[in-house]
C-alpha cells in the first residue's frame, strides 16, 4: 500500500490554521476583556475565560500575561495600520485628498469605537511603565507619522520641512484630542462632528486646498 504524501501535508496546513484561529480567537478575547476590566485586572484567566478556552491554551500560545497583552497591542496597530494604509491608497496623488483621508481614518469606525478607544487609551497609560508598549507603538506610529508629514510637505512646498512637521503635528494633535474626549464624554461627543471637525481645521490652515479637503 502506498503512502499518500498529500496527507502530512494537508494535516500540518490544518494544525496551522487551528493555531492561528486559536491566536486570533485569544487576542480578540484579550481586547474584549482590556475594554471590560481595564488592564490591570485583565489576566490569563479573564481571557480565556472570554474566549471560551482552558487558561492553559493562553499560555501555551503567549507563555504569559504580558505576551498575551504585546500581542493584543499588535492586533489593534495592526488594524489601525491597515486602515490608514488602505485610505491613503484609495486617495490617489491628489495631498488634500491624501491628508483628509488620514483624517478620515483615524475616525473610521472599525478603530474609532468605545471598545477600541478605552482599549488604546489602556495602553498608552502604561507605555511608561512597560517597554514593550512603548516599543510597539514607536514601531507603528513612525509610519503614519512620516505618512502625514510627507503630505504636508507636499501641501506647501514653498514652507521648510520644520514648518509643514509642526503643522503635521497640530492636525494629529487635534484627532488625538477628539479621541480622548470621544474615550471620557461619549455621551456629548459625537464621531462624525469630530472627524468634520477636524477636517474643518485642515482646511482652516491651508486655505488654498480647502474645498478639497472638506470635499
Amino acid at each position: 500500500m502506498t503512502d499518500n504524501p498529500t496527507k502530512p501535508r494537508k494535516e500540518r496546513k490544518e494544525r496551522k490554521e487551528n493555531a492561528e484561529k486559536r491566536r486570533a480567537q485569544l487576542l480578540e478575547a484579550t481586547l474584549r476583556s482590556i475594554a471590560t476590566n481595564g488592564l490591570a485586572r485583565t489576566t490569563l484567566a479573564t481571557v480565556a475565560n472570554e474566549a471560551g478556552l482552558s487558561q492553559g491554551v493562553a499560555v501555551f500560545y503567549f507563555q504569559s500575561k504580558n505576551g498575551l497583552l504585546t500581542g493584543a497591542m499588535r492586533a489593534i496597530y495592526d488594524l489601525y495600520d491597515a486602515t490608514w494604509r488602505s485610505a491613503l491608497d484609495a486617495a490617489g496623488d491628489d495631498p488634500a485628498a491624501r491628508l483628509a483621508a488620514l483624517i478620515k481614518a483615524d475616525f473610521d469606525p472599525a478603530i474609532c469605537n468605545s471598545e477600541s478607544l478605552s482599549v488604546w487609551f489602556a495602553f498608552w497609560g502604561e507605555q511608561k511603565f512597560t517597554p514593550q508598549f512603548a516599543e510597539v507603538s514607536a514601531e507603528y506610529d513612525a509610519p503614519r507619522g512620516r505618512a502625514i508629514r510627507d503630505v504636508c510637505a507636499d501641501l506647501r512646498p514653498e514652507a521648510s520641512r520644520s514648518e509643514t512637521d509642526r503643522l503635521a503635528d497640530w492636525i494629529d494633535t487635534l484627532t488625538d484630542g477628539y479621541w480622548q474626549h470621544l474615550h471620557v464624554f461619549p455621551k456629548t461627543t459625537d464621531r462624525t462632528a469630530s472627524m468634520r471637525a477636524a477636517l474643518e481645521l485642515a482646511a482652516t490652515l491651508l486655505p488654498q486646498h480647502a474645498d478639497r479637503i472638506t470635499r
